[in-house]
């Protein structure tokens, strides 16, 4: 299977070839298609297996640059991912010439506006942003052929329900919709269904391929042992780079403050940051400026950077799902991960229910002992 025989265009090939890509991933192999002939879909495939590809390229062949209005629709939950999909589109743009509007909270709306006067064909959005331009007249769906709505499980997960709903309205009725997530729980099947018209799903979703290349640890401690454990796992691995997942935000706060205190190389990021900052502060961590990058979950689906050696979950995420998506920071691209959990005695059925969707026991990890535990 080729992007050809997919229906996507010579000129959109070549872009790909320029960044590497050669061959459609089984998610785009399976969407592709389905997706330019109009279909609706339901799409569940993991973050790093090429889902913004399966839904952009067709999204690029069916946008027709001499219609004047908005024609495709991407929402998605965090600004990180708004971004990321952004510049796949930007790179795309080289091949067909059609305007892109990222909009998002912690930009200028001014400027966004201002963009929007002119031809605009691609929005890439999240839901506040996109509802407070749309309530200010500056966004005009009624032409819209193709909406997606990208991480429908995480957009759930932080409350975007309602925002999404409202979008819809302002939407046609006949108009394709594309659900994109890690995970098709009752509550994404629910919404997906009320607004699709026989929608075909498509399930990629293969764990254990995606966990191969990681090396996976547990570190059984104490609330009380955890930070000092945290500090002797880092200076035994001294990792290239590695992120740190935190729990809540106020988590990676203190966490921030403790690690810089005894001389790591660190920094944070989560919402409470302005954008401005959180994109100087990802930037940063690209060129490898700093060693150590701490994040929540919310950060963690944003996050595509090559070169991390190392994810440590200091917190135990609260689902399996989460426990992948973080871990899955690593070991991209072919190359070899490790990632390191921290679990306390009260984490014991996470840990439990983490093993069994993984299919494998975790080692567990003797900190006293060297780096790891046979």
């Amino acid at each position: 299977m080729n992007f050809k025989k997919l229906g996507i265009s010579e000129a959109l090939v070549e872009v790909l070839k320029k960044s590497g890509i050669t061959e459609p991933t089984p998610v785009q192999a399976e969407s592709i298609s389905h997706i330019k002939g109009g279909r609706d879909v339901i799409g569940e495939a993991q973050t790093g297996t090429g889902k913004t590809l399966a839904f952009l390229l067709p999204i690029f062949e069916n946008i027709s640059p001499t219609l004047s209005a908005v024609q495709a629709l991407i929402v998605t939950p965090t600004r990180e991912l708004a971004l990321q999909i952004t510049e796949q589109a930007l790179k795309l743009k080289e091949a067909k010439d059609i305007n892109i509007l990222a909009a998002y909270g912690g930009k200028d709306i001014a400027s966004q506006q201002k963009k929007l006067r002119g031809s605009t064909h691609l929005i890439i959005a999240t839901p506040g942003r996109l509802l407070d331009l749309i309530q200010r007249k500056t966004v005009d769906l009624r032409k819209l052929k193709s909406f997606v709505l990208d991480e429908a499980d995480q957009m759930l997960l932080m409350g975007f329900k309602n925002d999404v709903e409202e979008i819809l309205k302002n939407a046609p009725k006949k108009r394709q919709m594309l659900c994109f997530s890690a995970t098709i729980s009752p509550a994404v099947k629910k919404l997906a269904y009320r607004y699709m018209t026989n929608p075909l799903t498509i399930s990629t979703k293969k764990k254990e391929v995606t966990l191969e290349n990681i090396e996976q640890f547990v570190v059984e401690t104490t609330d009380r042992k955890k930070l000092e454990d945290l500090c002797t796992a880092l200076k035994q691995d001294n990792p290239f780079m590695a992120i740190i997942f935190g729990r809540t935000k106020r988590r990676v706060d203190e966490l921030e403050v403790e690690l810089y205190r005894r001389g790591f190389d660190c920094q944070k990021l989560h919402s409470d940051l302005t954008q401005t900052k959180r994109e100087r502060i990802m930037k940063s961590f690209r060129n490898g400026d700093f060693q150590y990058l701490l994040a929540t979950d919310v950060a963690s689906r944003g996050l595509d950077i090559s070169g991390v050696s190392h994810i440590y979950n200091y917190d135990v995420p609260d689902n399996p799902e989460s426990y992948i998506h973080r871990i899955g920071r690593t070991g991209r691209a072919g190359e070899e991960g490790y990632t390191c959990l921290f679990a306390a005695e009260r984490d014991k059925r996470k840990l439990e229910d983490i093993e069994a969707a993984i299919k494998f026991k975790i080692p567990r990890r003797d900190l006293t002992g060297g780096k790891n535990e046979r």
